[in-house]
C-alpha cells in the first residue's frame, strides 16, 4: 500500500531532512517539517546559535554561514548538510503551519518532545475527515552520524509499513518486530484528520 509520509524534527534541518532525502530517493511520497519556533543551527558557541525563520531558503542559510565562517561551518558539517537539504526542497517548513499540505498516513518524529507537539497539534485541529494517521517516534540524537543511522532506520520502517495491506491491523507486530530487530524503542499513537 502506498502511504504518504511526513518526517518531523525540531528545525527541519538534520534528522527529518536526512530521512526525507533517503525516502525521496527511494520513491516514497514524503514531506518534512520542524516543530520549533525558529530554525536553529549551531553557531560559533553554544550561546550563539544561528537563528532563522521557517521558510528561509536553505540557499540563504548556506550563503550566510559561508560568508560568516566557511571553515567552521564546513568542519562542523553544517554547510554539507545545507547543501544536501538544497537538493531535497527549497526551505524548512513548520509542522504547525502545514494544514494546506493535506493529510499524511504516517508521521515519523525523531524526538519525544517533537512527537508530543505533533500529537498536540493534531488533537487541536478540526478532525472532520476522521482519517487515521499513525504517529511514530524513533528517538535519534541530533548529530550528523546519528541522523544518518536514523534516516536508514526510518527508511526500513517505512518500507515495512508500505509492504502491509492495512497498517491498522498489523501495527503492533510491525513495531514489536522493528524494536527487536534494531534494538530501538518506538513510541506510537494514532490520531485523526
Amino acid at each position: 500500500m502506498k502511504l504518504r509520509y511526513a518526517m518531523v524534527c525540531s528545525s527541519n534541518q538534520n534528522r527529518s531532512m536526512e530521512a526525507h532525502c533517503l525516502l525521496k530517493r527511494e520513491g516514497f511520497d514524503v514531506a518534512s517539517y520542524g516543530t520549533g519556533q525558529h530554525v536553529k543551527l549551531p553557531g560559533p558557541s553554544i550561546r550563539e546559535p544561528n537563528v532563522y525563520d521557517f521558510g528561509t531558503p536553505y540557499k540563504h542559510m548556506f550563503d550566510d554561514l559561508r560568508r560568516k565562517d566557511p571553515e567552521l561551518y564546513k568542519r562542523n558539517g553544517i554547510l554539507p548538510m545545507l547543501k544536501r537539504n538544497l537538493g531535497v526542497k527549497t526551505a524548512p517548513q513548520r509542522w504547525q503551519e502545514n494544514a494546506a499540505d493535506g493529510c499524511f498516513d504516517v508521521v515519523l518524529t525523531f524526538e519525544e518532545k517533537v512527537f508530543d507537539l505533533v500529537l498536540e497539534d493534531l488533537h487541536n485541529r478540526n478532525q472532520v475527515l476522521l482519517k487515521p494517521v499513525l504517529i511514530i517516534n524513533l528517538e535519534v540524537k541530533d548529530n550528523h552520524e546519528e541522523a544518518a543511522v536514523g534516516g536508514r532506520l526510518a527508511l526500513l520502517l517505512c518500507q515495512e509499513l508500505d509492504a502491509t495491506e492495512n497498517w491498522e491491523d498489523t501495527i503492533d507486530d510491525i513495531i514489536n518486530n522493528f524494536e527487536k530487530q534494531h534494538r530501538r524503542k518506538l513510541l506510537y499513537s494514532i490520531s485523526f484528520y
